[in-house]
């Protein structure tokens, strides 16, 4: 263990060095998940050894070997649905979110590993879509859904996701026409701390963070400095390290399209945004925060990974691989999934 730990730490603290020589680069070490044909757009990184990733076919995989065998632990039944986003506890608790409209939108959660589930929610309301689950803590989380009646919606548990209820609207303000969330990475509804929540929103004339300090309550909406004006536009993920600190990324998620000013940060809980001085050359759908840093941070999306070192001022491309999500422990490991089966941890 602490050998796998110091392995972690030593691939992030190259990650970090400026300049790195190509043979000292820490790489994605892709594993071999068994599958070819499922794309992971959500995953939840417990540790070094343990990850759990959800994605296409209802497939859910679980690791606790640091990625060497993956289990297939998915609902029974769930082959048409659409996992987009996962949030686990430890190594048998977790709780995942299809997505799609009507009844295609549903949480499970399981509490033995993947052995059973339960099904805890189910949407009945036609005109919801949700995207994206987020936990303060092992009781409480908020779910969110696309704008019915013209405002987000917002689902509330406070047993762990064994049980949700839809939040009043009267503190969320008015959607924009068009305005949705983006399901690409399980990021498009983050928390930090006991009562802070973001939601990013695309698709509209403005792109959008909205922010809310009560766990769901009330909510305030700040535009983004990042590519908006088309369906295919917006912001993709958020991260925030602290109440204050945080940063989004998006763009055009259109293969070939380009997506200037694709990443912006704040430092104060999102009432400003400011856009990155030397974006990501692309579309970026996750973003985390390195563990136990200040200012350095990961952006994934399919035409590689990019690296910022000073808070998001900066980005630099240290992979080309694809991916669609990234996730970090604090126990200096990260992990990344994506298309085709793709699942990898940082190696050095």
């Amino acid at each position: 263990m602490a050998l796998a730990g110091a392995v972690c730490g030593a691939a992030l603290a190259a990650l970090t060095a400026v300049p790195a020589q190509a043979h000292q680069r820490p790489q994605w070490d892709v594993k071999d998940t068994g599958v070819q044909d499922v794309r992971f757009r959500g995953l939840a990184a417990v540790s070094r050894h343990t990850a759990w990733a959800a994605g296409t076919g209802g497939t859910v995989l679980r690791t606790t070997d640091g990625g060497d065998t993956w289990r297939a632990v998915s609902p029974p039944g769930a082959g048409a649905l659409e996992f987009r986003d996962i949030e686990a506890f430890d190594a048998r608790r977790a709780v995942v979110l299809a997505i799609g409209e009507g009844e295609a939108s549903r949480v499970y959660r399981t509490d033995d590993g993947g052995a059973t589930w339960t099904e805890s929610f189910r949407n009945t309301d036609a005109r919801a879509f949700y995207d994206c689950l987020t936990f303060f803590d092992r009781r409480h989380g908020l779910a969110m859904s696309d704008p019915v009646d013209g405002k987000f919606r917002i689902l509330s548990t406070s047993d762990g996701g064994r049980s949700w209820k839809v939040l009043p609207d009267a503190g969320m303000p008015p959607a924009q026409d068009g305005e949705a969330g983006f399901a690409a990475s399980g990021q498009c509804l983050v928390s930090a701390g006991p009562r802070d929540v973001w939601l990013a929103t695309g698709g509209a004339a403005r792109a959008r963070v909205l922010h809310s300090a009560d766990r769901g309550l009330t909510w305030t909406a700040t535009d983004a400095p990042v590519p908006a004006g088309d369906p295919a536009r917006g912001v993709f993920a958020l991260a925030f390290r602290d109440r204050a600190r945080g940063l989004a990324v998006g763009g055009d998620y259109r293969p070939g399209q380009a997506s200037p000013r694709a990443a912006a940060r704040t430092a104060d809980a999102g009432r400003t945004w400011r856009p990155a001085d030397r974006p990501p050359a692309a579309y970026r759908s996750g973003v985390v925060w390195l563990p136990h840093s200040r200012s350095a941070a990961l952006a994934v999306g399919p035409t590689g990974t990019d690296l910022t070192t000073d808070g998001g001022h900066t980005w630099r491309t240290v992979d080309t691989g694809s991916y669609d999500t990234v996730d970090c422990t604090p126990d200096l490991t990260c992990w990344a999934a994506g298309e085709q089966g793709r699942i990898a941890r940082l190696e050095r």
